[in-house]
């Protein structure tokens, strides 16, 4: 699909992370030093999904997502690859180490106000082998979910009042194609 041509871009405002800028009438926020985005649907040796749980001061909630983070956002590795993003944020985040990781998915996850691309990976044979946590400032709590109970404890999730992140499902929504897959072989 070919891009239509549009009006040069203004800047609004910048902050240390993010940058809003308008073009063409649209309002809209920019990630300038970042690559990517990468989200990791793992899977333990065991059959349990790993999420994790963090505070999310935006939606002043807890919320359920699938491990992720930026490419290129740490000093001196700008030019960091997606996959090797998605490894670090998986053993950052949980201390899972995963035995494959392959991207499955690409595209936008807020087309209407944010030039984001997120690229989903799929993590197989995810080992603990460290605490993780997060870095900095980030308290990020795992959860190792046996698929069997996944929709189960989601729900109990968000009765509990924590938010659940749509890409949770979709993450779901590819384990259960694998699965129906695997049925039918």
């Amino acid at each position: 699909m070919a891009r239509t041509p549009s009006s040069k871009k203004r800047l609004l405002a910048e902050g240390a992370h993010l940058r809003l800028v308008v073009r063409g009438g649209w309002e809209f926020v920019e990630r300038p030093k970042i690559s990517g985005i990468v989200v990791i649907v793992g899977t333990t040796r065991h059959g349990c999904v790993v999420l994790v749980t963090q505070w999310r001061e935006p939606v002043g909630a807890y919320v359920v997502e699938w491990p992720a983070g930026l490419a290129g956002d740490v000093a001196g590795h700008e030019t960091e690859a997606l996959e090797e993003a998605a490894r670090r944020e998986l053993f950052e985040e949980t201390g899972f180490q995963a035995a494959t990781m392959n991207a499955v998915l690409t595209g936008p996850p807020s087309p209407g106000i944010s030039n984001e691309i997120v690229t989903f990976y799929r993590a197989r044979g995810m080992v603990r082998t460290a605490s993780g946590g997060g870095r900095g400032a980030e308290r990020i709590r795992t959860h190792a979910v046996p698929m069997s109970w996944l929709v189960e404890w989601l729900e109990r999730m968000r009765a509990k009042g924590f938010l659940v992140d749509p890409k949770v499902y979709a993450g779901a929504y590819l384990l259960r194609g694998e699965l129906d897959e695997w049925l039918h072989d």
